[in-house]
Protein backbone atom coordinates (compact mmCIF):
# COMPACT_ATOMS: atom_id res chain seq x y z
CA UNK A 1 0.00 0.00 0.00
CA UNK A 2 3.18 2.82 1.28
CA UNK A 3 4.43 1.58 -2.25
CA UNK A 4 1.34 3.00 -3.83
CA UNK A 5 1.51 6.06 -2.53
CA UNK A 6 1.94 8.76 -4.48
CA UNK A 7 4.89 11.51 -3.68
CA UNK A 8 1.90 13.86 -1.83
CA UNK A 9 0.18 11.28 -0.11
CA UNK A 10 3.75 9.47 0.85
CA UNK A 11 4.85 12.86 2.11
CA UNK A 12 1.76 13.47 4.61
CA UNK A 13 1.83 9.84 5.51
CA UNK A 14 5.39 9.87 6.84
CA UNK A 15 4.56 13.63 8.75
CA UNK A 16 1.80 12.18 10.54
CA UNK A 17 3.46 8.92 11.79
CA UNK A 18 6.73 10.41 12.42
CA UNK A 19 4.42 13.16 15.05
CA UNK A 20 2.27 10.33 16.68
CA UNK A 21 5.41 8.19 16.87
CA UNK A 22 7.37 10.96 19.00
CA UNK A 23 4.51 11.65 20.96
CA UNK A 24 3.49 7.72 21.52
CA UNK A 25 6.94 6.99 22.26
CA UNK A 26 7.65 9.56 25.45
CA UNK A 27 4.94 7.24 27.26
CA UNK A 28 8.22 4.86 26.92
CA UNK A 29 10.87 7.02 27.72
CA UNK A 30 9.10 7.20 30.93
CA UNK A 31 9.36 3.87 31.66
CA UNK A 32 13.01 4.05 33.69
CA UNK A 33 10.89 6.82 35.48
CA UNK A 34 8.17 4.45 37.00
CA UNK A 35 9.04 4.31 40.77
CA UNK A 36 9.83 7.91 40.72
CA UNK A 37 7.53 10.77 42.40
CA UNK A 38 5.45 12.88 39.90
CA UNK A 39 6.96 15.66 39.86
CA UNK A 40 10.16 13.93 37.99
CA UNK A 41 8.21 12.23 35.65
CA UNK A 42 6.50 15.28 34.56
CA UNK A 43 9.38 17.32 34.12
CA UNK A 44 10.72 14.41 31.85
CA UNK A 45 7.59 14.81 29.90
CA UNK A 46 7.25 18.60 29.19
CA UNK A 47 11.40 18.06 28.00
CA UNK A 48 10.07 15.45 25.59
CA UNK A 49 7.34 17.18 24.76
CA UNK A 50 9.20 20.12 23.68
CA UNK A 51 11.22 18.84 21.27
CA UNK A 52 8.09 17.69 19.37
CA UNK A 53 7.82 19.76 16.22
CA UNK A 54 4.20 20.20 14.80
CA UNK A 55 4.12 19.60 11.24
CA UNK A 56 1.38 20.69 8.93
CA UNK A 57 -2.11 18.85 8.54
CA UNK A 58 -1.46 16.02 11.27
CA UNK A 59 -4.05 14.85 13.86
CA UNK A 60 -4.34 12.96 16.75
CA UNK A 61 -5.60 9.24 15.36
CA UNK A 62 -8.41 9.22 17.61
CA UNK A 63 -9.73 12.67 16.11
CA UNK A 64 -9.27 13.06 12.75
CA UNK A 65 -11.90 15.06 12.32
CA UNK A 66 -9.26 18.05 13.13
CA UNK A 67 -5.72 18.96 13.22
CA UNK A 68 -3.16 19.67 14.99
CA UNK A 69 -2.08 23.26 15.70
CA UNK A 70 -0.07 23.16 18.42
CA UNK A 71 0.67 21.64 21.76
CA UNK A 72 0.30 23.01 25.70
CA UNK A 73 3.85 21.88 26.63
CA UNK A 74 3.29 22.13 30.08
CA UNK A 75 0.63 20.46 30.06
CA UNK A 76 2.00 16.89 30.58
CA UNK A 77 0.65 14.41 33.24
CA UNK A 78 1.77 11.12 34.11
CA UNK A 79 -1.28 8.64 35.35
CA UNK A 80 -1.12 6.00 37.64
CA UNK A 81 0.38 2.82 36.74
CA UNK A 82 2.02 0.14 38.40
CA UNK A 83 4.11 -1.71 35.34
CA UNK A 84 3.32 0.69 32.56
CA UNK A 85 3.43 4.32 31.86
CA UNK A 86 0.94 6.15 30.44
CA UNK A 87 0.63 9.85 30.24
CA UNK A 88 -1.84 13.01 29.35
CA UNK A 89 -1.06 15.46 26.85
CA UNK A 90 -3.60 18.37 25.69
CA UNK A 91 -3.25 19.79 21.93
CA UNK A 92 -4.80 23.03 20.24
CA UNK A 93 -6.97 21.16 17.57
CA UNK A 94 -8.72 23.30 14.69
CA UNK A 95 -12.13 21.81 13.20
CA UNK A 96 -14.17 22.81 10.19
CA UNK A 97 -17.52 23.56 11.14
CA UNK A 98 -20.11 21.04 9.07
CA UNK A 99 -23.92 20.52 10.07
CA UNK A 100 -25.26 22.92 12.48
CA UNK A 101 -25.70 20.23 15.11
CA UNK A 102 -21.84 19.78 14.27
CA UNK A 103 -21.60 23.43 14.60
CA UNK A 104 -23.62 23.67 17.80
CA UNK A 105 -21.70 21.24 19.50
CA UNK A 106 -18.28 23.01 18.60
CA UNK A 107 -18.93 26.29 19.32
CA UNK A 108 -20.16 25.14 22.94
CA UNK A 109 -16.66 23.53 23.48
CA UNK A 110 -14.95 26.43 21.51
CA UNK A 111 -16.30 28.68 24.28
CA UNK A 112 -15.22 26.41 27.20
CA UNK A 113 -11.63 26.11 25.53
CA UNK A 114 -10.20 28.44 22.97
CA UNK A 115 -12.51 30.58 20.39
CA UNK A 116 -13.57 30.67 16.78
CA UNK A 117 -12.62 32.23 13.56
CA UNK A 118 -15.83 32.36 11.60
CA UNK A 119 -14.61 33.83 8.59
CA UNK A 120 -12.82 30.43 7.54
CA UNK A 121 -16.01 28.70 9.26
CA UNK A 122 -13.42 26.96 12.00
CA UNK A 123 -13.10 26.18 15.77
CA UNK A 124 -10.57 25.84 18.06
CA UNK A 125 -10.58 23.69 20.86
CA UNK A 126 -8.14 21.90 23.49
CA UNK A 127 -8.29 18.25 23.48
CA UNK A 128 -6.79 16.13 26.14
CA UNK A 129 -5.70 12.17 25.43
CA UNK A 130 -3.71 9.86 27.36
CA UNK A 131 -1.14 8.10 25.14
CA UNK A 132 0.28 4.42 26.35
CA UNK A 133 3.02 2.07 25.32
CA UNK A 134 3.47 -1.52 26.05
CA UNK A 135 -0.25 -2.15 26.92
CA UNK A 136 -2.74 -3.42 24.24
CA UNK A 137 -5.66 -1.17 24.12
CA UNK A 138 -7.61 -3.36 21.74
CA UNK A 139 -9.62 -4.66 24.51
CA UNK A 140 -10.53 -1.33 25.45
CA UNK A 141 -11.41 -0.67 21.91
CA UNK A 142 -14.04 -3.76 22.08
CA UNK A 143 -15.62 -2.83 24.95
CA UNK A 144 -16.19 0.46 23.68
CA UNK A 145 -17.65 -0.68 20.25
CA UNK A 146 -19.70 -3.26 22.72
CA UNK A 147 -20.73 0.23 24.99
CA UNK A 148 -21.76 2.22 21.28
CA UNK A 149 -23.89 -1.37 20.34
CA UNK A 150 -25.87 -1.10 23.64
CA UNK A 151 -26.55 2.24 23.17
CA UNK A 152 -28.17 2.24 19.40
CA UNK A 153 -30.21 -0.88 20.87
CA UNK A 154 -31.46 1.75 23.66
CA UNK A 155 -31.86 4.10 21.24
CA UNK A 156 -34.00 1.79 18.99
CA UNK A 157 -36.21 0.84 21.94
CA UNK A 158 -36.39 4.46 22.81
CA UNK A 159 -35.29 3.77 26.59
CA UNK A 160 -33.69 6.89 28.45
CA UNK A 161 -30.61 5.43 29.59
CA UNK A 162 -27.27 6.93 29.05
CA UNK A 163 -23.61 5.74 28.36
CA UNK A 164 -20.57 7.48 26.91
CA UNK A 165 -18.58 5.76 24.01
CA UNK A 166 -15.43 7.80 24.10
CA UNK A 167 -12.88 6.94 21.86
CA UNK A 168 -9.86 5.04 22.29
CA UNK A 169 -7.45 3.83 18.89
CA UNK A 170 -4.76 1.25 18.42
CA UNK A 171 -2.26 2.83 16.79
CA UNK A 172 0.53 -0.56 16.87
CA UNK A 173 0.62 -3.70 18.91
CA UNK A 174 0.89 -2.69 22.27
CA UNK A 175 0.33 1.10 21.29
CA UNK A 176 -2.53 3.31 22.04
CA UNK A 177 -3.68 6.69 21.57
CA UNK A 178 -7.08 6.84 24.55
CA UNK A 179 -9.70 10.61 24.60
CA UNK A 180 -10.05 12.07 27.49
CA UNK A 181 -13.70 12.20 28.99
CA UNK A 182 -14.55 15.89 28.58
CA UNK A 183 -15.72 17.53 32.35
CA UNK A 184 -15.24 15.29 34.23
CA UNK A 185 -13.83 13.81 37.09
CA UNK A 186 -12.79 10.61 38.39
CA UNK A 187 -14.38 9.04 42.14
CA UNK A 188 -10.50 8.53 43.06
CA UNK A 189 -10.01 12.59 42.64
CA UNK A 190 -13.28 13.53 44.51
CA UNK A 191 -11.93 11.81 47.18
CA UNK A 192 -8.11 12.90 47.38
CA UNK A 193 -10.39 16.66 47.44
CA UNK A 194 -11.54 15.68 51.16
CA UNK A 195 -15.07 15.27 49.96
CA UNK A 196 -16.56 12.25 52.12
CA UNK A 197 -18.52 10.94 49.76
CA UNK A 198 -20.91 10.89 46.74
CA UNK A 199 -23.57 12.38 47.96
CA UNK A 200 -21.64 15.03 49.70
CA UNK A 201 -20.19 15.71 46.46
CA UNK A 202 -23.71 15.99 44.68
CA UNK A 203 -24.92 18.40 47.47
CA UNK A 204 -21.74 20.47 47.14
CA UNK A 205 -21.60 20.81 43.62
CA UNK A 206 -25.55 20.78 42.44
CA UNK A 207 -27.21 22.18 45.84
CA UNK A 208 -29.68 20.88 48.62
CA UNK A 209 -31.15 17.58 47.51
CA UNK A 210 -34.13 19.33 46.76
CA UNK A 211 -33.06 21.95 44.19
CA UNK A 212 -33.83 21.49 40.54
CA UNK A 213 -30.60 20.94 39.90
CA UNK A 214 -29.55 18.17 42.37
CA UNK A 215 -33.02 16.60 41.24
CA UNK A 216 -31.50 17.02 37.59
CA UNK A 217 -27.85 15.76 38.50
CA UNK A 218 -29.19 12.45 40.19
CA UNK A 219 -31.79 11.60 37.64
CA UNK A 220 -28.50 11.55 35.08
CA UNK A 221 -27.03 9.41 37.28
CA UNK A 222 -29.79 7.09 37.69
CA UNK A 223 -29.67 6.74 34.03
CA UNK A 224 -26.19 6.32 33.37
CA UNK A 225 -25.84 3.52 36.87
CA UNK A 226 -28.90 1.93 35.07
CA UNK A 227 -27.24 1.56 31.23
CA UNK A 228 -23.38 0.92 32.52
CA UNK A 229 -24.68 -1.56 35.49
CA UNK A 230 -26.23 -4.03 33.18
CA UNK A 231 -23.10 -3.49 30.69
CA UNK A 232 -20.93 -3.95 33.34
CA UNK A 233 -22.69 -7.33 34.29
CA UNK A 234 -22.99 -8.72 30.64
CA UNK A 235 -19.39 -8.02 29.76
CA UNK A 236 -18.32 -8.50 33.35
CA UNK A 237 -15.90 -5.75 34.05
CA UNK A 238 -13.34 -5.74 36.26
CA UNK A 239 -11.14 -3.75 38.07
CA UNK A 240 -13.29 -1.43 39.42
CA UNK A 241 -11.82 0.75 41.76
CA UNK A 242 -12.04 4.20 42.37
CA UNK A 243 -10.22 5.63 39.44
CA UNK A 244 -11.60 3.91 36.88
CA UNK A 245 -15.36 5.33 37.78
CA UNK A 246 -15.45 8.86 36.38
CA UNK A 247 -18.18 11.20 37.33
CA UNK A 248 -19.54 14.17 34.84
CA UNK A 249 -20.64 18.06 34.93
CA UNK A 250 -24.19 16.67 34.16
CA UNK A 251 -24.16 14.59 36.99
CA UNK A 252 -23.75 11.01 35.05
CA UNK A 253 -21.50 8.32 36.01
CA UNK A 254 -18.98 6.98 33.30
CA UNK A 255 -16.73 3.38 33.52
CA UNK A 256 -13.19 3.70 31.91
CA UNK A 257 -10.40 1.60 31.43
CA UNK A 258 -11.68 -1.87 30.19
CA UNK A 259 -8.59 -3.91 30.49
CA UNK A 260 -10.29 -6.59 32.40
CA UNK A 261 -13.35 -7.88 31.05
CA UNK A 262 -15.43 -10.98 29.45
CA UNK A 263 -13.20 -14.07 31.45
CA UNK A 264 -10.05 -12.29 32.96
CA UNK A 265 -9.67 -10.59 36.09
CA UNK A 266 -6.40 -8.50 37.36
CA UNK A 267 -3.90 -10.68 38.89
CA UNK A 268 -6.52 -13.25 38.54
CA UNK A 269 -8.13 -11.70 42.22
CA UNK A 270 -11.31 -13.30 42.43
CA UNK A 271 -12.45 -10.04 45.41
CA UNK A 272 -14.80 -8.75 42.83
CA UNK A 273 -17.42 -11.37 42.91
CA UNK A 274 -20.59 -9.14 42.77
CA UNK A 275 -22.49 -8.93 39.27
CA UNK A 276 -21.00 -5.25 38.76
CA UNK A 277 -20.31 -2.00 41.04
CA UNK A 278 -23.29 -0.74 43.59
CA UNK A 279 -21.88 0.36 46.04
CA UNK A 280 -23.84 2.53 49.34
CA UNK A 281 -22.60 5.83 48.43
CA UNK A 282 -24.14 5.20 45.19
CA UNK A 283 -27.22 4.19 46.69
CA UNK A 284 -26.67 7.57 48.88
CA UNK A 285 -27.05 9.26 45.90
CA UNK A 286 -30.82 7.72 44.70
CA UNK A 287 -32.23 8.44 47.47
CA UNK A 288 -30.30 6.73 50.37
CA UNK A 289 -32.69 3.58 50.58
CA UNK A 290 -34.13 0.16 47.97
CA UNK A 291 -37.21 2.10 48.71
CA UNK A 292 -36.70 5.53 47.77
CA UNK A 293 -38.26 6.55 44.55
CA UNK A 294 -35.11 7.10 42.49
CA UNK A 295 -33.50 3.88 43.75
CA UNK A 296 -36.77 1.88 42.24
CA UNK A 297 -36.34 3.93 39.02
CA UNK A 298 -33.07 2.67 38.54
CA UNK A 299 -34.05 -0.88 39.33
CA UNK A 300 -36.73 -0.35 36.42
CA UNK A 301 -34.26 1.16 34.02
CA UNK A 302 -31.60 -1.55 34.58
CA UNK A 303 -34.12 -4.22 33.91
CA UNK A 304 -35.61 -2.86 31.10
CA UNK A 305 -32.23 -2.23 29.52
CA UNK A 306 -31.47 -5.91 29.83
CA UNK A 307 -34.71 -6.80 28.41
CA UNK A 308 -34.36 -4.81 25.46
CA UNK A 309 -30.57 -6.05 25.26
CA UNK A 310 -31.50 -9.89 24.92
CA UNK A 311 -33.43 -9.45 21.84
CA UNK A 312 -30.25 -8.34 20.46
CA UNK A 313 -27.92 -11.47 22.08
CA UNK A 314 -27.35 -12.67 18.86
CA UNK A 315 -25.91 -9.73 17.27
CA UNK A 316 -24.13 -8.94 20.00
CA UNK A 317 -22.47 -12.20 19.72
CA UNK A 318 -21.33 -11.78 16.49
CA UNK A 319 -19.01 -8.47 17.69
CA UNK A 320 -17.28 -11.00 19.81
CA UNK A 321 -16.79 -13.40 17.85
CA UNK A 322 -15.05 -11.26 15.35
CA UNK A 323 -12.41 -10.80 17.93
CA UNK A 324 -11.86 -14.55 19.65
CA UNK A 325 -8.83 -15.77 17.09
CA UNK A 326 -7.44 -12.35 18.14
CA UNK A 327 -5.35 -13.25 20.96
CA UNK A 328 -6.82 -10.69 23.66
CA UNK A 329 -6.40 -12.78 27.20
CA UNK A 330 -9.79 -11.60 27.82
CA UNK A 331 -11.19 -14.90 26.21
CA UNK A 332 -11.19 -18.31 26.88
CA UNK A 333 -12.75 -20.90 24.49
CA UNK A 334 -15.85 -20.85 26.18
CA UNK A 335 -16.11 -16.88 26.25
CA UNK A 336 -19.02 -16.59 23.41
CA UNK A 337 -21.35 -19.23 25.58
CA UNK A 338 -20.50 -17.64 29.06
CA UNK A 339 -21.44 -14.54 27.22
CA UNK A 340 -24.71 -15.87 25.69
CA UNK A 341 -25.82 -17.55 28.70
CA UNK A 342 -25.68 -14.39 30.82
CA UNK A 343 -28.75 -13.58 28.90
CA UNK A 344 -30.56 -15.97 30.40
CA UNK A 345 -32.25 -16.47 27.24
CA UNK A 346 -34.39 -19.86 28.75
CA UNK A 347 -36.29 -17.55 31.38
CA UNK A 348 -39.02 -15.84 29.99
CA UNK A 349 -39.39 -11.96 30.10
CA UNK A 350 -40.69 -11.73 33.16
CA UNK A 351 -38.32 -14.77 34.87
CA UNK A 352 -35.64 -12.39 33.30
CA UNK A 353 -36.81 -9.27 35.10
CA UNK A 354 -36.88 -11.31 38.35
CA UNK A 355 -33.17 -12.74 37.88
CA UNK A 356 -31.80 -9.15 37.15
CA UNK A 357 -33.78 -7.65 40.31
CA UNK A 358 -31.93 -10.58 42.38
CA UNK A 359 -28.06 -9.51 40.60
CA UNK A 360 -28.85 -5.69 41.72
CA UNK A 361 -29.55 -6.84 44.84
CA UNK A 362 -26.56 -9.49 44.81
CA UNK A 363 -24.53 -6.24 43.70
CA UNK A 364 -25.47 -3.41 46.33
CA UNK A 365 -23.04 -3.55 49.35
CA UNK A 366 -21.40 -6.03 48.14
CA UNK A 367 -18.75 -7.39 50.62
CA UNK A 368 -16.11 -7.97 48.18
CA UNK A 369 -16.58 -4.83 46.56
CA UNK A 370 -15.57 -3.00 49.54
CA UNK A 371 -12.86 -5.79 50.04
CA UNK A 372 -11.06 -4.74 46.17
CA UNK A 373 -11.81 -0.86 47.39
CA UNK A 374 -9.42 -1.53 50.38
CA UNK A 375 -7.44 -3.61 48.31
CA UNK A 376 -6.85 -0.84 45.97
CA UNK A 377 -6.59 1.40 48.62
CA UNK A 378 -3.51 -0.61 49.99
CA UNK A 379 -1.53 -1.51 47.17
CA UNK A 380 -2.27 1.54 44.73
CA UNK A 381 -3.23 4.29 47.24
CA UNK A 382 -6.58 4.92 45.25
CA UNK A 383 -9.15 6.30 48.32
CA UNK A 384 -12.61 5.58 48.45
Amino acid sequence: MIAEFSDVDRSFYEREFTFFDDVTSISGKLKPFIKEPKPVKKQKIEEELRKIKVEVGVYLPSNPDGVVIGIDRKSGKPLQSHAKAPYMATFRIQKTIGSMEQADNLLQDANKNGGTDSEQNTVEVWQSAIFKVGDDCRQDVLALQMISAFRGIFNNVGLDVYVFPYRVTATAPGCGVIDVLPSSISRDMVGREAVNGLYDYFISRYGNEDSLRFQEARSNFVKSMASYSMISYILQFKDRHNGNIMIDDAGHILHIDFGFCFDIAPGGVKFERAPFKLTKEMVAVMGGSTEHQAYKWFEELTIKAFLASRQYTEKLSQIVLLMMDSGLPCFKPESIQNFKDRFVLEKTDREAADYMRHLIKKSQGSYSTGVYDQFQLITNGIPY
